[in-house]
């Protein structure tokens, strides 16, 4: 038997994928959403580095940062901040010399312009602010314009430290969901290992119901698996109900077969071997017959409607039937009649079974119409989507109540000239097709028809 991936595993994957997919989608966010901040707070830190720098060199008159403001900017602004400050015409005061070159769609040089711009200055990325100011006092009175970066290496690591926090936290989170999940799983399955404990415990002849308590989501596996032992257990009493008819039905046959071959052996004369001989010929017939008439029971009693079903013409079927018995019933001084249309009348069905059930019709009429028994009648007429196929007789027809113990195994508790398996076969292969079994009165005798739905439009066979 090929085994299937596990249920806890197919669990844990049905329900951990889409964490995993959701957390990297989160993680992804929350990297984008940590560089926009960065961003943010950057030039916002940029835009009050520029602020200090303007009036440091106000105030100082043009020499260098102090100390102190240089600290200040540097831990603000979460990196090593650099400027250039330039007097009116454009004169360096103070900072850096060379300042990132402008591009060319910013050129503001009114005062209080003020522009952000990404450049490539000395083979490294960055961020810069331009600040143009005027200055009304000082070495330097004017436009003064202050140029300050910063490195873009050092915003993308805070945005890279605060996702690499994110992405610890939320891989902390599926982790932890991971084995909750895990042991949930683990819980959750344990009715239904328990159920696969209280199975597997169970003795082979043990095929009760389970009663046990399961959950809502495996009642019909149960339910199922319950509806299942019925049928086992139905098959094997069916077997069981066999094996006794066979035994108890076929011993005394057997046991008469036994004793007229040890009578032929020890018979005084040629004539009365014979005689002996022809009985037990004739008994090893009737136990032929009743073998095969319990084997084809068992055959059509296995058989589910539909199996070994193909395309036939039920016209031309019996008249194979009629034809093969003529000289059976002929023999016996007895008239057999056939009437059916003259074109194919196609059903769908089994036409082994159904060649036994008609056999067993004629069987039935010959065995039980006698002394009355003249004449046997099979028919095959249409009505509408209907083929109705009759085996009428004009012999004794059914005592009370004998038509329903016909259709007994054994009814009439005889295995040869009374009711034995006839009418059984014919009434399992019935229901086999689906067909509707009909017995009447015939005045004298009895007809018992046979209702099956006809296919009016060929098929191919099945």
């Amino acid at each position: 038997m090929k085994v299937a991936q596990s249920l806890r595993t197919r669990l844990l994957i049905l329900i951990l994928t889409p964490l995993t997919i959701v957390a990297c989608l989160l993680g992804y966010w929350r990297y984008t959403a940590a560089l926009e901040t960065a961003e943010a707070l950057f030039d916002r830190s940029l835009l009050a580095a520029t602020l200090a720098i303007s009036r440091d060199v106000a105030v100082s008159e043009g020499d260098a940062l102090s100390v102190t403001t240089r600290d200040l900017i540097t831990e603000a602004a979460g990196g090593q901040v650099f400027y250039h400050v330039a007097g009116p015409d454009r004169a360096y005061v103070t900072g850096y010399a060379y300042p990132p070159v402008l591009p060319g769609g910013l050129s503001g040089s009114q005062g209080g312009a003020r522009e952000y711009y990404e450049a490539d200055h000395r083979g490294e990325a960055i961020r810069a602010l331009r600040l143009v100011e005027t200055v009304s006092t000082g070495p330097f009175p004017g436009l003064i314009t202050v140029t300050v970066w910063q490195r873009q290496a050092d915003r993308f690591a805070l945005a890279q430290t605060v996702a690499l926090r994110s992405a610890v936290i939320l891989g902390g989170l599926l982790s932890a969901v991971a084995v909750i999940i895990w042991f949930g799983v683990n819980l959750g399955l344990r009715p239904l290992l328990d159920l696969e404990h209280a199975i597997a415990v169970r003795s082979s002849d043990d095929l009760s119901q389970i009663r046990r308590p399961v959950p809502r989501e495996v009642l019909g596996i149960v339910r199922t698996l319950n509806a299942l032992f019925s049928q086992v257990g139905e098959a094997i009493r069916t077997r069981d109900i066999f094996i006794s008819d066979a035994a108890h039905q076929l011993r005394n046959p057997v046991a008469g077969m036994l004793a007229l071959a040890e009578a032929a052996e020890a018979a005084a004369s040629d004539d009365v071997r014979q005689d002996r001989l022809r009985d037990l010929k004739a008994s090893a017939q009737r136990t032929a017959r009743l073998t095969t008439q319990m084997l084809a029971l068992e055959r059509a009693k296995g058989l589910k409607h539909g199996d070994r079903f193909e395309l036939l013409d039920l016209n031309a079927l019996a008249t194979e039937v009629a034809s093969r018995n003529a000289d059976r019933v002929l023999g016996r001084g007895h008239a057999l009649e056939y009437h059916g249309p003259e074109d194919p009348v196609m059903v769908r069905g089994d036409p082994v079974m159904l060649e036994e059930a008609l056999e067993n019709l004629i069987d039935n009429a010959l065995r039980h119409g006698p002394p009355a028994l003249s004449a046997i009648e099979i028919s095959l007429r249409v009505e509408d989507a209907l083929a109705i196929l009759s085996v009428k007789d004009d012999g004794v027809g059914f005592p009370d109540g004998g038509a329903d113990r016909g259709f007994e195994r054994f009814g009439s508790g005889e295995t040869s000239d009374g009711y034995g398996l006839g009418l059984a076969i014919v009434a399992e292969v019935a229901a086999m097709h689906g067909a509707e079994l009909i017995v009447g009165v015939a005045i004298p005798g009895a007809v018992i028809e046979m209702t099956l739905r006809r296919e009016l439009e060929p098929t191919g066979g099945g």
